[in-house]
């Protein structure tokens, strides 16, 4: 372990339970849905190694996982490809908010159960802040870290990402890992450009429509639907960046590199969720993209 600086020492955010989420009625909706959510295809990847992400894949798929004759091993092989492949994308999203040191702040925007926030804190050391709009992830989150002894450095806490409350400038960097379609971009973009000193880093990794095809398709309307969404067009994350001091300086299409993730998940009978078929339909015709930004804050 690196030696690290005391936690006085970094900006010092609000404790979990200072404040409860300013919501609207649809961000009630929202954080009443993941309250219930028991997900298999989030909690039975996350039990592998206690790192419970919350978003897809990206990679080529080992697919001779399928090939295995005994139905518990096959179950069992399926779920670790599927979570390798879901970790290779939160380590991709980690790997652009460097260079980071140990006693950088980072946060997590829309945390979920708090995987990506320790990742970043395995690569870089660094100070955690995860923010959710759900209670019951927040408190799940918290109970991983204490459980990795990594609590007085990766904290979550039960807030609106919009308006966290945290301290102005306190962080080094940044991120939503498909997280942006639940709110307006102006108001999130707004709060991470307050948030981040200037030079800060932020990423975003996240489905968007493809504007150039017109409006939104058939397959963006159910994926909409399916997780209560607002999936926004490609075309107004720049937008909105540039409208607020988020100058980026990166942009990946992960579109092809998902679709092996997406392949191998249909196949999975103990997870799947009914909307595979209409996330490969959707990439597959270019309706829908999968995008990596990165962006510093000027």
């Amino acid at each position: 372990m690196r030696e690290e600086p005391p936690l006085t020492t970094a900006p010092v955010a609000r404790t979990t339970s200072a404040a409860i989420p300013t919501q609207s009625v649809y961000q009630s909706r929202v954080a009443d849905y993941w309250n219930a959510e028991e997900n298999p295809v989030n909690l039975e990847l996350g039990k592998i190694d206690d790192l419970y992400h919350h978003h897809y894949g990206i990679g080529e798929a080992d697919r001779s996982v399928l090939d295995e004759p005994d139905p518990d091993r096959r179950r069992e092989r399926v779920t670790a490809e599927l979570h390798r492949l879901e970790h290779a994308q939160a380590e991709l999203l980690a790997a652009h908010l460097g260079p980071l040191v140990p006693a950088d702040r980072v946060f997590d925007a829309g945390c979920g159960r708090g995987g990506g926030s320790v990742v970043a804190h395995l690569r870089y050391g660094c100070h955690a802040d995860g923010v959710t709009i759900s209670a019951k992830q927040a408190e799940f989150a918290n109970e991983q870290a204490r459980a990795r002894g990594i609590d007085d450095k990766v904290r979550y806490h039960h807030r609106n990402m919009l308006d966290t409350g945290f301290e102005t400038g306190a962080y080094a960097a940044s991120w939503n890992n498909e997280s942006t379609m639940y709110v307006e971009l102006d108001l999130l973009f707004a709060e991470h450009a307050r948030l981040l000193r200037r030079g800060g880093r932020y990423v975003v990794i996240t489905g968007c429509y493809n504007d150039t095809y017109g409006r939104a398709s058939r397959e963006v309307s159910l994926i909409n639907a399916h997780y209560i969404c607002d999936i926004h067009p490609r075309s107004e994350y720049f937008k909105a960046m540039a409208r607020n001091r988020l100058v980026p300086v990166h942009v990946e299409d992960l579109t092809e590199a998902t679709i092996p993730y997406w392949d191998l998940r249909r196949e999975a009978d103990h997870l799947v969720t009914g909307i595979e078929d209409t996330f490969l339909d959707a990439y597959r015709n270019g309706s829908f993209q999968y995008l990596l930004i990165a962006a510093d804050r000027v």
